[in-house]
């Protein structure tokens, strides 16, 4: 069945890691597995080629063999948003365009410095939208990577002169106040998009109150983002901050900048996902005493669980 992206979707838009082997090369038969597990869990989509995805260190033909995986192995199960970020529009057309013929729901794009201003970002996705007619895109907004904020009025102005963008991935940082702007001026008559959220989750419960429709991160118990957004769309928010706060030291250990993603990946390791934890070089590794730490944080995890109103989601 396939799927098409639109300014209604909600839920949990998973981001995967990308497995390698401990060589370096991609690991194709892990990949499948964590496709797997991410549908076992609940998620509502998968998005790849991300950040977190390690995109950046990907060859053309990698990225395209990670393409080909994923698509096989969700066999139309699930939408597929795919990141195609570059610094060059002919680059990331072509990957588009390859990601939709495979498939996939939409396509995510973050702005880089090249656009220099909110003016030259504007011209920028209307420049993308021309060269992807009718591909839904998704706007990645994370200044703390890519240095190039975007005002609520700037979005605002992006997405009533972009008909095509229907998702923004926020992901600012302060950023509750502009989630709560863009709803504002949506309530006004600005046209509404989709709104999920990443950091990590690190901030989901407010996030949810404030008006997103869901997540997309790529915390290594997808599971508990899938029962906190469902448990704040059924009308128990304190249900939801409950079963939160039980995985929050988890969370909020996973989110350190340039060493996360490592022990997001020996998190899944460790559940049997993935065969290795390794993180394409240069990246970060986990010492003795980083796995001994994780090693407390997880049996941690597992006590609480068996406790109180978080039990229901182990």
């Amino acid at each position: 069945m396939a799927h098409r992206l639109t300014s209604d979707a909600r839920g949990v838009y998973i981001i995967s890691a990308t497995p390698f082997t401990d060589e370096g090369a991609v690991d194709h038969e892990s990949l499948k597995r964590l496709v797997a597990f991410y549908g076992e869990k609940g998620v509502t989509g998968i998005t790849i080629l991300g950040m977190m995805g390690e995109a950046p260190k990907l060859s053309l033909t990698e990225s395209h063999g990670v393409i080909d995986t994923v698509m096989a192995a969700v066999a139309g199960a699930l939408p597929v948003v795919v990141g195609v970020s570059s610094a060059g529009i002919d680059n990331l057309s072509a990957l588009a365009d390859y990601a939709m013929e495979k498939g996939a729901a939409g396509v995510m794009v973050a702005p880089n410095a090249a656009m220099k201003t909110e003016t030259g970002i504007l011209a920028t996705f209307e420049a993308i939208a021309a060269r992807l007619a009718g591909v839904p895109l998704v706007y990645q907004d994370f200044p703390l990577s890519t240095a190039m904020p975007i005002s609520p009025a700037a979005f605002g102005a992006l997405v009533n002169a972009v008909p095509s963008v229907a998702m923004l991935k926020h992901e600012d940082w302060p950023g509750l106040s502009k989630l709560t702007a863009i709803r504002a001026a949506e309530a006004k008559g600005q046209r509404r998009v989709s709104i999920l959220t990443g950091n990590g989750g690190l901030y989901l419960p407010q996030e949810l109150a404030r008006g997103a429709d869901g997540a997309m991160t790529g915390f290594a118990f997808p599971e508990m983002l899938v029962e906190v957004v469902r448990r704040h769309q059924a009308g128990d928010p304190g249900g939801a901050e409950d079963l939160f706060d039980a995985y929050l030291p988890l969370v909020r250990h996973e989110q350190q900048p340039g060493f996360g993603l490592a022990v997001r990946k020996e998190i899944l390791r460790r559940r049997g996902i993935i065969a290795s934890a390794a993180v394409r070089a240069p990246g970060p590794k986990l010492d003795g005493v980083a796995h001994d730490e994780l090693t407390r944080l997880m049996a941690r995890l597992e006590r609480r669980l068996g406790e109180g109103p978080t039990a229901k989601a182990a």
